[in-house]
């Protein structure tokens, strides 16, 4: 297997809508362990939680992410974005329509000055994504 870039994605207890959200905005298979499958929590209020979470979709992306317990520091805020990139219009048309659906477009998506179609949003969970159609070769 060759080296993969995977995003890892933290939230505080809706790690599991967040990332059923994801597959189906990508499709795929996902995998969900929580606290108490892998014998994990150390609070009984966590024991529902996602420990692991991770999705493949058919076209080879990954995304994983895991809930993160009330004893550990969570400071959700701008400091990541996931890029798409690509030049399948019809596929990330459709992955930006779905994943701006119930968020904030700070960018629509549009041709941008470099050539390609282009767009910056955050979805309903507050991740922030890009998206990059790339233009036709001169």
């Amino acid at each position: 297997m060759t080296t993969r870039l995977n995003p890892y994605l933290s939230f505080r207890t809706n790690a599991r809508e967040a990332m059923e959200f994801y597959k189906d905005v990508f499709g795929g298979e996902l995998t969900i362990s929580t606290f108490a499958d892998l014998q994990a929590s150390q609070d009984p209020a966590d024991e529902n939680l996602v420990m692991h979470a991770q999705l493949e979709s058919p076209s080879g992306l990954t995304l994983m992410g895991s809930d993160t317990p009330a004893r550990m520091e969570f400071h959700p805020g701008n400091t990541y974005s996931v890029s798409l990139s690509g030049d399948d219009d019809g596929e990330l048309r459709g992955y930006w329509e779905k994943l701006s659906d119930g968020g904030t477009v700070s960018m629509p998506l549009e041709t941008a000055p470099w050539g390609d179609t282009f767009g910056m949003c955050n979805d309903k969970f507050g991740v922030a994504w890009l998206v990059n159609i790339a233009g036709a070769k001169a």
